[in-house]
Formats: structure tokens, C-alpha cells, sequence
């Protein structure tokens, strides 16, 4: 989604996240008409004239130096993730540098890898959170899905996601601060704006979130699904970036000790390990199409 004014956006969100209590200052018992710090209050931490950083809001003024920014990012208490993104947004330069083609191929040794963790699922994601390449089990986890070829997607449009997802309203909230930082990377890249106006467009949960301006990289966490074929899998993940493919992420989970997910995996193994005449298996490190997915699925109590 391509917005006007993007830096003076992302400064505006970021400030009203910031409580005047969070920023060392003594409040006040008169109205506040904002939920966070007013302009004047950020210029002041910062060591900016008012007038100044309100140009930076408006747009007025675009490329903040170094210092500024350095000054900004302290005051809004921004991670390191975030502040990388604002970097990005105030590079003159940035949408040039960062918009190259994006980089989505899986050389042999990662597809031969992948295989190689048969006992955990495994997938290779690219900036847009595509999925473009899995193992047997990490394309059995999202079998069946309509877009289970892009996990934000499969997330914030369909309508089984709510259901899918036990813990979705954490997962959502992680999902579109990885955007972002997906953003700062490749600030520039027209199929990102462009997954960020489609989301937009179809669901107002991923405009709340959008609106909350966060930035994470998605490194580790948990995840709590209730497969449709092996019921509740309690995860964890840990993603990876190949230095060969700096674009990608490789995702992998693991079963949460002490529960069922380790027995539950093995039968969902057990389900996609022998493919029925005809179908193409999710081995060799490929992710079956949506169209292959579900005809790849086995009969209901099967």
C-alpha cells in the first residue's frame, strides 16, 4: 500500500503509544486531547524546536539527520527493529536501494535440509510471508487452507482462521509488526505495499493492528493451532535467515514439552507420508499448491 507521508504517519503512531508517564514527565490534571505525548512534548524530550518536528509530522520535512533520528527513536522508545524501520523511512535514498527483486529461491542443501527434520515442520517463507518451500509436516500444517500459500493471508482472510489459530489475536498482532519489519528491509517493494493494501482493504482487524505501528522480526515464540486432522498442536518456532538468501526465513517448530504435540505430529506424518496415486507428495523440500493441497487431504476420520 503506498501511503502519503509515511515518516510523519509512523512518528504520529509512535508518540501516541508513549504515555507522558512512560516519558519521565509529570502530568498534568488538565484535558489532554491526545492518548499519548503531545508534538511539543516529543520536540522537547527530543532537543527540537516544535516547529520543527511538526514539520516532520506533516511531511514538511522528510530527511531528518542521524542525530534527529537517533534523538526520536530514544524519546518513542523504539526497539531495535522499529528503529531500523524509521531509519528506512527517513533515507533519502532507502526506497531505491532497498526495492531490488526479491530473492525467493531455495538452493538443493536448504530443500535437502528441510527433509532432513522429518520429525519437525518446517517452511521457507520470502518478505511477503509466502510460503515457498516446506517439508512434508510443515505442508501438512497448513493443508487444506485456501491461502495457505501466504500465511498472512491465510491469517486475516480466511475464515477459518479464527478457529485455526487458538492464540490469533497474538498471533495477528506479530504477523503485522513482522510486515513492518519486512518494510524496513525492503521499503520500496511494490508486491509488499501492495499485500499490505489488500489486506487492508479485506479485513479491519489487520488495519487495527497496521494502525499500531509495532516492528518485530518474528525470531521465536509459540504457536497454538487446532489442526482440523490431529486437533490442538502446542509450538514452538525458531526462524532462521539463510546468509545465501537473505530474503528468505526458515521457520521450524518443535512440540511444547510436556504435551501431546510430539504424538500428534507423528500421525499427522503418518497421513501425508504415503500420497495416493497420482498426487504429488510436500517432500523434497515444495509446498503443494492450494488446488493439490486439498486434494492431497485424506478422508475425514481417516
Amino acid at each position: 500500500m503506498k501511503e502519503r507521508n509515511e515518516l510523519g504517519q509512523y512518528l504520529k503512531a509512535r508518540r501516541a503509544r508513549i504515555t507522558p508517564a512512560q516519558a519521565g514527565l509529570i502530568e498534568g490534571t488538565g484535558y489532554r486531547r491526545v492518548p499519548g505525548l503531545r508534538r511539543e512534548e516529543v520536540a522537547a524530550l527530543a532537543g527540537l524546536s516544535a516547529d520543527y518536528y511538526a514539520r516532520l509530522e506533516q511531511g514538511r520535512e522528510r530527511h531528518p539527520s542521524t542525530s534527529v533520528l537517533k534523538a526520536l527513536a530514544r524519546v518513542l522508545q523504539l526497539n531495535p527493529d522499529a528503529q531500523r524501520y524509521l531509519f528506512a523511512l527517513a533515507s533519502p535514498d532507502a526506497a531505491g536501494r532497498l526495492a531490488r527483486p526479491a530473492g525467493r529461491e531455495v538452493g538443493p542443501n536448504l530443500l535437502a535440509l528441510l527433509d532432513d527434520w522429518s520429525a519437525h515442520p518446517a517452511i521457507v517463507t520470502d518478505h511477503c510471508m509466502n510460503v515457498v518451500a516446506a517439508n512434508a509436516l510443515g505442508a501438512a500444517l497448513y493443508v487444506g487452507h485456501p491461502h495457505a500459500d501466504n500465511l498472512a493471508r491465510l491469517l486475516f482472510i480466511d475464515d477459518t482462521s479464527h478457529t485455526f489459530f487458538r492464540d490469533w489475536e497474538t498471533v495477528a498482532a506479530s504477523t503485522v509488526a513482522a510486515l513492518r519489519a519486512a518494510a524496513s528491509h525492503r521499503l520500496g517493494d511494490t508486491e509488499l505495499r501492495s499485500l499490505v493494501g489488500e489486506l487492508t482493504v479485506h479485513s479491519k482487524e489487520f488495519t487495527r493492528h497496521w494502525q499500531q505501528a509495532e516492528v518485530h522480526e518474528k525470531t521465536s515464540g509459540t504457536l497454538l493451532l487446532r489442526h482440523p486432522q490431529v486437533g490442538d498442536l502446542d509450538l514452538t518456532y525458531e526462524t532462521l535467515r539463510p546468509s545465501a538468501s537473505p530474503d528468505l526465513l526458515v521457520k521450524i517448530y518443535r512440540p511444547q514439552p510436556e504435551s501431546s504435540t510430539r504424538d500428534r505430529l507423528a500421525i499427522l506424518g503418518s497421513l501425508t507420508a504415503s500420497p495416493r496415486p497420482g498426487h504429488r507428495s510436500s517432500g523434497s523440500g515444495r509446498p503443494l499448491s492450494g488446488t493439490e493441497e486439498r486434494a492431497a487431504e485424506p478422508p475425514s476420520g481417516g
